[in-house]
């Protein structure tokens, strides 16, 4: 599938940090533009990851809400101000661009059932943020195969950068205790579908033991520019990480972040 137009605003700097402990940090920018007709795929893209176009007549039946757009803004996108509400916004568009990065630049296979079933729309979702898979052989198991768990932190607005590279490299180290319940949920949620040759593939990876396999870890932190900060990012430490040979760190920056992310929501509402 060919990548979204979005994520030609998603480019490599060239630049590169490191960590405290000598870890690499890529950096990435997002120089997106007021290009409506572009905005208007990546906000049917974002609505996509909450809710299928073809269920929301369904699902408004019997609510008190007239349009589409009512429906998603009252019942199913978390609120635009009243809080925890933006955190939740801005936490859910850097795991979805993440999941688009893991997708689309590194050619995994990420699986977009994290926020269908939320029953509480200004809560995050629990378990691990992005799940990716590659197999080494289509329709063969085999010790090359990858599973790819990243954790994703964001800070789109404010005055001064906090540590949310720290935050998301100390939650990727929890991925390996809550490994089996993330990838049961996403079995669950394939299920559902009735994907099941999807749930066929994350199957292959519940057992590490009998079927092993290899296990990469990431965590990546977005930046609104107006706080971008290298000497924060810098002074991240990734010693304690349990598989800190193969951690990859992410950050992600870009203009005015938290107006964009109000604007697809917006615009993912008023277009459904």
């Amino acid at each position: 599938m060919a990548a979204p137009a979005h994520l030609t605003w998603l480019v490599p700097t060239g630049a590169k940090l490191k960590t405290q402990d000598g870890k690499e940090i890529e950096l990435w920018e997002l120089n997106h533009a007021p290009d409506p007709k572009l905005l208007s795929v990546w906000a049917k893209h974002f609505r996509g990851h909450y809710c299928d176009d073809t269920e929301i007549d369904i699902l408004r039946q019997g609510t008190p809400h007239q349009t589409r757009g009512e429906y998603l803004t009252a019942l199913k996108f978390p609120d635009a101000n009243q809080k925890p509400g933006p955190g939740i916004r801005s936490g859910d568009f850097a795991e979805i661009l993440v999941a688009d990065y893991l997708e689309y630049v590194l050619g995994y296979w990420v699986p977009r059932t994290r926020y269908e079933d939320k029953t509480v729309r200004n809560e995050s979702t629990k378990g691990s943020d992005v799940i990716g898979f590659a197999f080494r052989h289509a329709g063969q198991v085999a010790p090359g195969d990858t599973l790819f768990i990243f954790e994703s932190k964001a800070q789109l607005s404010g005055q001064k950068a906090k540590t949310i590279l720290q935050e998301a490299i100390d939650h990727s180290a929890k991925d390996e205790l809550r490994r089996a319940e993330s990838l049961n949920a996403v079995k669950q949620r394939l299920l559902k579908r009735g994907d099941l040759p999807g749930v066929a593939k994350v199957a292959r990876f519940q057992d590490v033991a009998k079927q092993p396999y290899q296990s990469l870890a990431g965590a990546a932190a977005l930046f609104t520019t107006e706080v971008l900060d290298h000497v924060v990012i810098r002074s991240s430490d990734a010693t304690k990480h349990p598989n800190r040979a193969r951690l990859s760190l992410l950050v992600i920056s870009g203009p005015k972040l938290m107006e964009l992310v109000h604007h697809l929501y917006t615009r993912a509402a008023d277009e459904a």
